[in-house]
């Protein structure tokens, strides 16, 4: 059978429309589905030995680009931010005065799209999930209420600068390539659209959310957890807890979690109200849901009584939190924690200890272990497998995220972190370097493992970014991109003002639809085709890819900070389509003003 002779175009142009209906339809997980296209193409050039489709070194050299390598390090220096608590820490002083809805959009969203313009969005994100539970439970709101607009935050403060967002990164790598004399992208030409969208979309969030995002409550919720554990934690003199009520310390924001006692120093015991003063080595008894007394360890100021996790043989940085459950055999049954000796037979401290819903009375080392009983420890991982097949526990597991924090670390890792930022946005070195030297540093200091930066780092997302690099070369050795930079151009009708307005609306059809960085890497081919045929300057159509390429407000699954908040939030489509729509127009509309006249293209 004789194929005609622009069959690779023909055929990049279908595994492309594929990949676009495909992931709309969520056939299967986006990275497979990425994977696959690329599979296709590479086969294609295989068996026919044409030119005008990557051969496999060339469909696979995107994984080893400079921007996706960046992104991967970018997860594991933001995995050090939060297991020393440096996020909190950053934050914590801004958000201690929240009085009202519009005092907490102000107090998240403004700093969420500044630290967005500096280290990737999507990790930023998810260190601040539980800050914003935390203060919606402050002001007595729904976490609906700030989830969406934080999300919406983050991506436009990513739009600002070449490090903020992974589509950024890949385009400037893309753009280094073509090495065309006189045109660059500077750390913040971005800024010169990404910024005045980021203003005038942050004043729209701030006043508008609130009359257009309804209270929603997620599917499933941390209070309906019937297991309550009881735990004790310390307040450490001098911390930033003392002299604080209950209130203002957030220990009444936890989900499910209440504070039943105070047994302060001198042997007094008082009951726990909101407004009740607590000071330096009071101990609090608590109760409430295993994941809200994993948040409540990350607090700063608190610690275990009697420093049982302080006398481990094993340092802060190599522990975990791990759940057993007490089995029949054990022989520490009818014994106290105390006397039982239990950090010393198993070296692992007991913080925390579940017997059904009941609250158990008295000290935590006091506590009768009973069978069925479930203890919350402290311990090295390599407890799980110790004491696994043992008979004194039916059940032994980690607990997810349950890493000790290193509070004492936070300063560190925000100075690590910061540095990264100033170097890089000074040009004293590649943004690679940089973060290369910074994700060494959190793990020398310690500030996170080889092994939790290794599980920080979202794989999904650079296996789609990979593929979509080599989908995108496709496209262009195929000349399919050419050919559709030409449709464009008869549209635009050599007008650049029209092509720019053209190149954003494709753009932001093919993220909705897809993922951000698959939808920048297949515009930034076309949008080049179309600039060379334009005979003009390529950098405002490919700011404008970077732009429309993050521009993804109107469903939860074109950017992985949406995804993110979908479920936490209790969200649902039209949720995404009620304030992101209005959103779209704003951004579209100052991207057209400010790009057609920073580049006098009108």
């Amino acid at each position: 059978m004789m194929l005609p002779t622009d069959w690779q175009m023909w055929l990049t142009l279908a595994v492309a429309a594929g990949l676009l209906v495909s992931l709309a339809m969520r056939l299967a997980a986006t990275d497979l589905l990425a994977l696959a296209g690329l599979a296709v193409l590479v086969l294609a050039q295989d068996l026919s030995g044409t030119d005008k489709l990557p051969s496999p070194s060339e469909a696979v050299a995107g994984f080893g680009n400079k921007g996706l390598v960046t992104i991967g390090l970018l997860f594991a220096i933001v995995s050090g931010l939060e297991l020393t608590g440096g996020t909190e820490y950053a934050t914590g002083w801004l958000l201690g005065g929240v009085k009202g809805l519009r005092s907490a959009l102000i107090r998240i969203l403004v700093p969420v799209a500044a630290l967005s313009g500096f280290l990737n969005n999507t990790p930023v994100v998810a260190a601040l999930l539980p800050v914003v539970h935390d203060v919606s439970k402050r002001i007595g709101a729904s976490p609906s209420r700030l989830l969406l607009p934080m999300s919406y935050a983050a991506i436009l403060g990513g739009m600002c600068t070449l490090m903020g967002t992974s589509t950024n990164l890949i385009i400037r790598d893309l753009f280094a390539e073509k090495q065309v004399e006189g045109a660059t992208l500077g750390f913040f030409t971005p800024a010169i659209a990404g910024l005045p969208a980021t203003l005038i979309g942050l004043i729209y969030l701030i006043y508008a959310s609130k009359w257009i995002l309804p209270e929603r409550k997620p599917p499933v919720s941390v209070s309906d957890d019937p297991q309550k554990y009881t735990v004790e934690m310390q307040v450490i003199p001098l911390g930033p807890l003392v002299g604080k009520t209950i209130q203002q310390a957030g220990l009444r924001a936890l989900p499910g979690l209440y504070v039943a006692e105070i047994q302060r120093a001198d042997g007094r015991i008082e009951a726990a109200k909101p407004d009740q003063r607590i000071y330096g080595d009071d101990i609090l008894i608590l109760v409430g849901a295993l994941e809200s007394v994993v948040d409540l360890r990350k607090i700063r100021g608190l610690t275990t009584p009697d420093e049982q996790s302080r006398k481990l043989e094993v340092p802060a940085w190599q522990r975990t939190l791990i759940e057993a459950v007490v089995s029949t055999q054990c022989s520490l049954i009818g014994k106290t924690i105390r006397e039982g000796k239990f950090r010393s037979n198993y070296n692992a401290a007991v913080v925390a200890v579940a017997r059904g819903g009941r609250r158990l009375m008295g000290k935590l080392g006091d506590v009768r272990i009973e069978p069925g009983d479930v203890l919350l420890l402290e311990a090295s991982p390599s407890f799980v497998h110790r004491q696994r097949s043992s008979k004194d526990f039916y059940l032994v597991s980690r607990v997810e995220r349950g890493e000790v924090r290193r509070h004492e670390k936070a300063i560190l890792a925000i100075t690590i972190t910061t540095a990264m930022v100033l170097v890089a946005a000074l040009g004293w070195m590649e943004i690679l370097t940089s973060a290369m030297l910074a994700a060494v540093a959190m793990i020398a200091f310690r500030c996170c493992t080889t092994s939790e930066a290794r599980r920080s780092v979202d794989w999904s997302v650079l296996i789609i970014i990979g593929s979509a690099i080599g989908i995108g070369e496709a496209m262009r050795m195929s000349g399919a991109a050419e050919t559709i930079a030409g449709g464009l151009l008869q549209f635009a009708g050599g007008n650049p003002l029209k092509m720019l307005v053209a190149v954003y609306i494709a753009t932001v059809f093919c993220t909705e639809l897809v993922t951000n960085s698959a939808a920048a890497v297949i515009m930034f081919q076309i949008a080049w085709s179309a600039a060379t045929g334009l005979h003009m300057d390529p950098t405002p159509l490919v700011v404008c890819v970077m732009v429309a390429a993050s521009a993804s407000f109107l469903t939860p699954f074109g950017y992985q900070t949406n995804t993110m908040v979908y479920s936490v939030g209790g969200y649902e489509l039209r949720d995404y389509l009620a304030l992101g729509f209005p959103l779209s127009l704003l951004v579209f509309v100052t991207t057209m003003v400010t790009l057609s006249w920073w580049y006098g293209l009108v």
